[in-house]
């Protein structure tokens, strides 16, 4: 299997199957960031721009740091819908359908289901985005017009982390990492992004592979 399709594997497997073993690089207790009045307000902000933010479109560029590199095109529409087309030559293409988030390797003919819930992306489609209860903010930091938030789940940090990156006045988000047990990173880095547009509902249905004649 190629550098690609592992990286996406990775990126998707590692919050909802066997890779809840012992040797992790996370702690069994999450530990909550300590921030400041301001920072809270920042956090405050954050949510109310991720709940805003019904529909998204853009491009991404998606970078593992053990090497491996795709391109593609994102859709977004909260709650639950997400789509990522994977540029050639990779062969995949992932739908969140509002339950499952289905990984579909065109080239292998393979399909797998996986609960949406239990994924690192299920979270920005959530239909009430909130940083605290289900998710702890373990990281927060402000800098020149740019904000970073590291979450875990509250109940599950072994499983990793996810880091979403803003760009500050007018908020934007811009890209995440999320950061698997084995401490390898992949982040997702937007461009030409659109929000509040509107997007077919056809793009979140699978209605399986191609047939070949």
């Amino acid at each position: 299997m190629n550098k690609i399709a592992i990286l996406l594997i990775s990126f998707i497997l590692f919050g909802s199957l066997a890779l809840h073993s012992g040797d992790t690089a996370f702690a069994a207790d999450v530990i909550a960031a300590k921030v400041t009045a301001g920072q809270s307000k920042d956090l405050r902000r954050i949510e109310t721009y991720l709940n805003d933010m019904k529909t998204l479109r853009a491009g991404f560029l998606q970078v593992s740091s053990n090497g491996g590199v795709a391109t593609g095109k994102l859709f977004l529409s909260r709650p639950g819908k997400m789509r990522f087309e994977y540029d050639p030559p990779a062969p995949i293409m992932m739908i969140a359908d509002g339950v499952f988030l289905i990984y579909i390797d065109k080239e292998l003919e393979q399909v797998t289901h996986l609960w949406l819930n239990n994924t690192p992306v299920g979270f920005l489609v959530k239909e009430d985005i909130q940083l605290k209860d289900d998710v702890t903010v373990t990281n927060f930091s402000k800098g020149s017009n740019i904000l970073h938030v590291t979450l875990a789940r509250t109940e599950d940090p072994e499983q990793g982390t996810i880091t979403l990156v803003f760009s500050d006045q007018p908020l934007a988000l811009r890209k995440w990492t999320v950061t698997d047990p084995q401490g390898v990173e992949t982040t997702v880095t937007l461009s030409n992004l659109e929000s509040g547009v509107k997007i077919d509902p056809e793009l979140f249905k699978f209605i399986g592979l191609p047939t070949s004649n």
